[in-house]
């Protein structure tokens, strides 16, 4: 028998920025009701209760002035490179999953040009020449998608060891006016991954993806207050509409990933999740277990961070992934051996869901 060739995760790190917004920062905001355009009669006191009820978050980071998301980025690279302890010049390609470029403080206006890619390379102070640096435009999945394509290179013998990153700075595309902006948040996540023989599988053994064509869900549009001019256009979201869909999709694509690898829930230790709202994906996995014939999930299956981080899309699962790696969430460990799920559904809408194992 000869050995085959796995794409393994030698390392990662993340960024989450310094400002701490809790939700009483959002008392002053004028909130807009998108059915109406009108404001909302109810207080906002009491509007931030209903949505702290519904998604558990109490507060979320936002970048600082001067950083941009290219910045966020490099600084998870940094620490994805520390831990994995290679040489940076050593990388084939870099990966980077995001949704708006590098947008400055004060702008409402996507900056990609260059890619953002190229600019983490440059802010590493990397000189290799022969570098593949890619973005990747995926919604929330962003960083799913960009390992699966990360693993499509090394399983074709293409590349031996690449970076793959998720960063986003939320709270510059966020509507002022829409109470949605404050699921929003900023933050960076990073993975070193690497081409391994190995006899017995490991790294990223399977992986299944879903997209369907309804922008209506999440997309970009104009302010929910019609008084501002229409010069550009913000993050919204139906949150409702996604709530429905994740429930009804995410659990079959979970499910399809674990077939293609072989293996049962019961195999899995961990299932990391986007963190968008901490209810429904309580709701997306107690749905797994039930395909599964099971009548309840174990709950420490799911690491959370959203009370805390918020919603910081491309940069969520990876965050999640190196904080519980590196042990910094309590009662959430990942072991040698352990297989586990990465999954995450977004703008599209897309879901993809990657069933990774630890090496012995």
């Amino acid at each position: 028998m000869s050995n085959t060739i796995y794409t393994v995760i030698i390392g990662t790190g993340s960024y989450v920025p310094n400002r701490v917004i809790k939700n009483d920062f959002f008392l002053d905001a004028e909130f807009y009701d998108p059915a109406t355009n009108q404001k909302f009669e109810i207080p906002n006191s009491e509007i931030i209760r209903k949505f702290f009820e519904i998604t558990n978050i109490e507060e979320r980071r936002y970048a600082d002035d001067d950083q941009v998301t290219s910045d966020l980025a490099a600084l998870a690279a940094k620490d994805a490179i520390a831990s994995s302890g290679i040489d940076p010049e050593s990388l084939e390609f870099i990966l980077v999953a995001h949704n708006f470029g590098d947008m400055n403080h004060g702008l409402v206006q996507p900056d990609l040009c260059p890619s953002l890619a190229n600019r983490v390379k440059t802010k590493l102070g990397i000189t290799n020449p022969s570098v593949l640096t890619n973005d990747i435009i995926s919604g929330c999945p962003g960083w799913t998608t960009a390992m699966i394509t990360a693993n499509a290179f090394i399983k074709s013998g293409i590349f031996k060891r690449g970076m793959v990153i998720g960063a986003d700075v939320l709270s510059r595309v966020a509507d002022p006016y829409d109470r949605d902006r404050m699921i929003f948040s900023d933050g960076a996540g990073a993975a070193i991954v690497e081409a391994v023989e190995s006899l017995v599988p490991i790294g990223i053994l399977s992986h299944a993806c879903r997209s369907d064509n309804d922008h209506g869900m999440l997309n970009m549009g104009f302010s929910v207050n019609h008084d501002c001019p229409k010069t550009h256009m913000h993050l919204k979201m139906l949150g409702s509409k996604v709530y429905v869909y994740a429930l009804s999709t995410v659990p079959g694509v979970v499910k399809e990933s674990l077939e293609k690898a072989g293996l049962h829930l019961d195999d899995v230790s961990k299932v990391l999740i986007h963190q968008a709202n901490e209810k429904m994906d309580e709701a997306i996995l107690s749905r797994v277990f039930k395909l599964y014939g099971k009548a309840d999930y174990d709950k420490n299956v799911m690491p959370m961070t959203i009370q805390h981080f918020g919603n910081s899309s491309t940069a969520t699962v990876p965050t999640l992934l190196d904080l519980v790696l590196k042990d910094k969430m309590e009662d959430h460990q990942i072991s040698k051996g352990d297989t586990i799920i990465l999954t995450s559904v977004g703008a599209g809408m897309t879901i993809n869901s990657i069933v990774y194992k630890v090496p012995e």
